[in-house]
């Protein structure tokens, strides 16, 4: 078990971490390349296509609404989520987009596709997405797959090892092994994977980001509690 347990224990909006994280994740990360590739500023448009089980829960478990707040620059573990529905409401009364935050260009809910019934060849949470120019061609286009757990990669990473995997002094690939490991040490389980986890971080960056989880989750219960029967 190489991956981080910030990777496993991700902050991020509901009800979905594969159909909402990921695919704001996604779109946010389109972006990005595109600004890497050249900027922003030649985008007049941009589509995403949605497929199989991501097109056909795409409503319902919001990912329409992910991609939408990942282009205008949302991030699932900052986003606000009192402030979600605000901001959505706003894009869609006023027809126009603030890519990552900064400018804007005209955009319709129709500019979110769903494949229901179609399925790219790498994983059953695709997307696909493409930006275009003020006359029609188009400047750059990717494709993704929200692969679980919030993790993604394009079509060139398919197969590869997760984001975030990296070498650690006590490796392990079950529960067992791992008490198998805390046996040998003589260790607790949370001895080993804070051991684990120094060679990303330090002590207290590791503490920084638990209590953040902490006050994410409390934030969850009390959010919930204050909107009971809406």
């Amino acid at each position: 078990m190489t991956i981080s347990v910030f990777d496993l224990f991700r902050i991020g909006i509901g009800p979905s971490s594969s159909h909402t994280v990921g695919p704001m994740r996604a779109a946010r990360r389109f972006l990005e390349r595109c600004h890497d590739g050249g900027g922003l500023a030649d985008i007049a448009l941009v589509r995403c296509h949605l497929y199989g089980s991501l097109a056909a829960t795409g409503v319902g478990h919001g990912t329409v609404d992910a991609v939408v707040l990942g282009l205008a620059g949302a991030e699932p573990h900052t986003v606000d989520p009192d402030a979600i529905a605000t901001t959505l409401a706003g894009i869609r009364a006023t027809g126009r987009l603030a890519l990552l935050g900064g400018d804007d260009i005209a955009f319709s809910p129709d500019d979110v596709v769903l494949h229901a019934e179609e399925t790219l060849p790498g994983h059953p949470n695709g997307m696909q997405f493409e930006a275009y120019g003020s006359d029609g061609a188009c400047l750059d286009t990717a494709r993704y797959y929200s692969v679980g757990g919030g993790f993604v990669v394009d079509e060139e990473s398919l197969g590869a090892e997760l984001e975030g995997q990296t070498a650690v002094p006590h490796p392990y690939r079950s529960a067992d092994e791992l008490l198998a490991v805390c046996r040998t040490l003589g260790s607790s389980i949370s001895d080993v994977v804070r051991a684990n986890e120094r060679c990303r971080r330090d002590d207290g960056a590791i503490s920084d980001e638990l209590e953040a989880i902490r006050v994410a989750m409390h934030a969850c219960v009390e959010r919930g509690c204050r909107h009971e029967g809406e």
